[in-house]
């Protein structure tokens, strides 16, 4: 029996994963001065889109091991305390994992996640979520299942998924980016967003930093560092009050589903950009 081998991606040098890494390490930082490039270009030929299919998949194959991810694990476990490095270690794993995720529903054909890869991902976030708020319960509970996602057998079977990944061509993608937006302008109709409103926005915005952060990555141009740059300071700002609405929640002052408007700046740069977006 002939076992079917996925595609053959390409691989990229030291370098270009360093400049990825560097775009991803700052998609939550508010550059108040850049503006968004007049026209927004949506096209990206399908071997571009093959090529960022690529860098994202090794970016996350590349930078760090299911032995790393499971050292963290296990220390948490034991109900021991992640120094400051182990922290930002868990944190750029996990941006790996949410930056190959946004990939997968950019670039696929089907544009959806792979079922296990996006219930890693998930994990990942509550555990963090767990263990910066000191929850034992949480920190157990997440640190287990995560456990079990790393186990070798389903490790193996996900990075097979995600290296047999089928892409879209630049229609589809052209058509699933206008169709976000649509679903982005609608969303901002609303004056008050609830809690899984607010994140539903905010998961729109952060595939967009991703996809320009990759496309600057891969050809250094004006064009993709502005859409990046405006999209990250939309993304900083949504994650800073994201990080308040769940600590508010978990005090008890405020229930994470209670309506309530956007920051004056959060709303005028989205309004900005769903104006100017070509649909």
């Amino acid at each position: 029996m002939t076992l079917r081998r996925g595609p053959q991606w390409q691989t990229f040098p030291a370098e270009t994963l360093r400049r990825l890494f560097d775009a991803v390490d700052v998609d939550d930082i508010v550059d108040a001065h850049v503006a968004l490039p007049d026209p927004i270009v949506l096209g990206c030929p399908d071997e571009s889109i093959r090529q960022c299919y690529a860098l994202c998949l090794q970016f996350w194959k590349d930078g760090f091991t299911r032995e790393d991810a499971g050292r963290l694990v296990e220390k948490l476990l034991r109900h021991e305390g992640l120094s400051a490095d182990e922290r930002l270690e868990f944190k750029h794993i996990r941006a790996r994992y949410k930056h190959l995720r946004f990939a997968q529903r950019l670039y696929s054909r089907d544009h959806a996640s792979n079922p296990l890869f996006d219930l890693t991902t998930r994990v990942m976030g509550k555990l963090q979520d767990a263990f910066r708020s000191g929850r034992r319960g949480g920190i157990v509970r997440y640190g287990l299942l995560l456990k079990l996602l790393l186990s070798r057998p389903i490790w193996s079977l996900v990075r097979r998924a995600m290296e047999s990944t089928r892409i879209d061509d630049e229609a589809g993608l052209i058509a699933f980016q206008k169709a976000e937006m649509r679903s982005l302008k609608k969303a901002m109709a609303r004056t008050h967003f609830a809690g899984r409103q607010f994140h539903t926005v905010r998961k729109i915005v952060s595939m967009q930093v991703s996809f320009y952060d990759t496309l600057r990555t891969l050809e250094p141009n004006d064009h993709a560092f502005r859409m990046s740059r405006f999209l990250a300071a939309i993304n900083g700002l949504m994650g800073s009050r994201h990080d308040e609405m769940v600590a508010e929640a978990l005090s008890g002052r405020r229930h994470y589903d209670t309506p309530a408007p956007l920051a004056t700046e959060t709303r005028s740069r989205l309004d900005t950009l769903v104006a100017r977006y070509p649909l």
